[in-house]
Parts: structure tokens; sequence; C-alpha cells
């Protein structure tokens, strides 16, 4: 957990040298003195990045390093909700072994904090949460997990869910998630004063996914807003996808950002090709906090997607058509501090007493990493080396002591 780093630019400033004790940045400065007992790492000019942040993932999904999935699902968000409890039944799915492949993969192209959501139904029970708490455990001293409580199939609509719901956050799950209260549950006034009930009773911040459109998505996000004001929840609601800030009229729009901001209401955006997307540039402007994160990574609903938070962040930049360095920089700050603080992640950044999460790129600057996603030189989480040039390190941990049912 110890380290000295030589010559490198922290996000493209001056070169200068980088001191990890204890797992945590010491010190920054030109031509350190060396510390006896501390090992030294050659930067070669090398830019380099804090610890990237994947603000929206379902590691217990993914189908990542196994036989390609031959997708036939039909076309609506139900459809593929229920095609995937399907596969999963007749499969067998082991979500344990599968999250963990994946949140190793993730932490080799420098990911080193990371939300996921985990499928909380009438039919898999728990058994999901129990396996990604599992991979959470067997990485926590490498990777930063947040485990989201998620009603894939619905709220109101499976009986039995809500239940489901209050034991996972008692048995360690760190936020509430939510679906679709309108276009899934079919009553968004019962379905959010439940959801908020649940996340007011645990103390738990609140991610929910809202693919609704247009002004029926307005409407929800309204009463999301209504919510959160009455509640008291203001800086603890984040809003997964929110397309409908893509498609309603600008000045319908900019009210909305207006309250979003106000309530420091947040978006996580995955930069979808296929949908309308929350225009980046316009929220940053009014002050809504922007993160950006995969979704799914090959699984039943995508054969898309890779654990590189680099290139979610061209992604995001290609799809709000970002092209000047200090716009690519925006999608950068998404999936790294702003990311973080909309994850609410401590200790974060490239500054004396963060924890010490490092990447480095052969790249000029921030924008060339955007764009060019270059294979990481080095990774470095918690100050200990666990990758190089994509490639794992030893300091992985190979299995997990937590038992899980």
């Amino acid at each position: 957990m110890d380290l000295l780093l030589r010559d490198v630019r922290p996000l493209g400033a001056a070169a200068l040298d980088l001191l990890v004790r204890a797992g945590r940045i010491a010190a920054l400065g030109p031509r350190l003195a060396a510390v006896p007992g501390v090992p030294q790492e050659q930067g070669g000019g090398a830019l380099l990045l804090p610890g990237l942040v994947e603000a929206h993932t379902h590691l217990d999904k993914t189908n990542w390093g196994l036989p390609w999935y031959r997708n036939e699902v039909g076309p609506r968000l139900e459809d593929r909700i229920a095609n995937e409890r399907r596969w999963r039944a007749e499969t067998g799915h082991d979500a344990g072994a599968q999250s963990l492949r994946l949140a190793r993969a993730f932490l080799a192209q420098g990911t080193t904090r990371l939300r996921t959501h985990v499928d909380i139904d009438t039919d898999a029970g728990l058994r999901h949460l129990h396996a990604v708490l599992a991979t959470r455990e067997t990485l926590r001293e490498l990777m930063e997990i947040q485990v989201v409580a998620f009603p894939q199939s619905g709220l109101l609509a499976r009986p039995g869910t809500a239940e489901l719901l209050d034991e996972a956050l008692k048995l360690g799950a760190d936020v509430l998630g939510g679906l679709d209260p309108q276009a899934i549950d079919g009553d968004a006034v019962a379905s959010l004063d439940l959801l908020f009930g649940l996340a007011a009773r645990h103390g738990k911040p609140l991610d929910i996914h809202l693919h609704e459109s247009g002004e029926e998505g307005a409407r929800t996000l309204d009463a999301i807003l209504d919510r959160t004001e009455t509640l008291g929840m203001q800086g603890r609601v984040a809003i997964s996808h929110c397309f409908c800030l893509g498609d309603v009229a600008p000045a319908r729009r900019a009210a909305l950002l207006e309250r979003m901001a106000r309530l420091r209401m947040s978006v996580i955006t995955t930069g979808s090709a296929s949908r309308p997307v929350p225009p980046l540039q316009e929220c940053v402007a009014a002050g809504v906090l922007v993160a950006a994160g995969n979704d799914g990574i090959r699984d039943t609903w995508t054969p898309y997607g890779r654990p590189d938070m680099l290139e979610r962040a061209m992604l995001v930049g290609l799809r709000n058509n970002l092209r000047r360095d200090d716009e690519i920089a925006l999608a950068f700050d998404a999936v790294t501090h702003a990311g973080a603080r909309v994850c609410g992640c401590a200790d974060y950044g490239l500054e004396v007493g963060c924890r010490a999460d490092l990447v480095l790129v052969q790249a000029q600057n921030v924008a060339e990493a955007v764009v060019a996603r270059p294979a990481r030189k080095l990774v470095v989480a918690g100050g200990r080396i666990v990758a190089r040039g994509g490639a794992q390190q030893a300091a992985h941990p190979a299995s997990t002591n937590y038992t899980y049912p």
C-alpha cells in the first residue's frame, strides 16, 4: 500500500512525483525524495487520472466471458424483463461468479468505484443480492462497490417485492432502486409512496430508473421532485436514464432542471444511442450533477458494452455532440469527479489525503484519453498495483470467504 510514482502528469498538468503511504496520497511534487522501503514506479510522463467511476451497471446479470447469448427478445421493456426471468430460471445463472468476473474486468480497466443494481423480485428472491454482497466483500480492499436493491420486475406489479426490498436493505444494500412508477407499476402515486417510505425507514438514498418518455416521464419526475422536497430528501435522489429530459419542450426541460438543481437531484446517463437522452451541457449549466454508466453489459438485454469507463465517456460525448476539448472534459467528469459526487464516494481525487486510486495512460490530455481510450498502463487501487497494460496483477483476491445462501 506504499508506492512512489515518478514523472506523471495529473490530468495533463506539469510532470511531478506522487507518494502513496498506507493506501492514500501522501505527497505530490517535483523530484520527491525516495523513501526507504517504498517501491518506485516510473511513469514516463504518462497522463495520471483518478480511479474511474461506474455509476450504473448490473453486475449480477452479465454473461461477460461466457459463450455468446443469442438474443431474440421482443422490443418492449416488458418483453426484456420477462425474457430475463425465464432465462435466469432455465440456466441457473451464477450471479456470484459472473459479478466477480465483471467487477475484476472493470478494475483492470481502472474503475475503482462502482454502483451496481441487483435484481430483487419474487422469482429470484434475494439470491442475486447475496451473490453480489459476496463480490463486494471479496474486492472490498480494492474497489468500492455500492449495491442498489432494484425491483426489476416492478414494485406493485408483483406482491411481496416490497418485503424483499425491505430485507435487502437490512442485509446491507446501500441504495434503494425503483423502476418506472407509472409505466411498469401503473400507479405512480402508490409506487412512489411505497418507495420513499422504504427509503426513509432505512435512511437510504434512492436511485430510480425512469424510462418513461415525454410528458408522462415529466409528470413522474415532477412527482419524484415533490416527494423529495416534502420529505427532506434533498441530495439523496438520483434518476437513472431520465429519457424524458431529452424529449420535452425546452421550457419544460428548463423548469424541471431548475427544480432538480435546487433539490440537488442528480442524473445518471448511459448516453443511449436509441433513446433521447438528458442533454449533458444543459444539465451541467443548470447545476445538475450528471454521472455516467454502462447499464447492462453482455446480458439478455443487450449484446453491447465493455467494462471501460473511458469508452463510456466517449459514447456520452458522441451522443451529446461534444467536440471541443472543454466539452469532452464534461463527459470525462461524468465518469470521475461528478460520478463520485453522485454516488457519494468519499476521499476521491488526486489530492493529498485521497484514497490512492490511480490510472496511468499514454495520452497528451484528458480529451485524448477519452477519444483514444488507450491501454491502461498502470492501475493502482487503494495503493496496490492491480493491473498493468490492462492485465490483472496478483493483488487481486482470488476468492471470497463470505458465505451466502
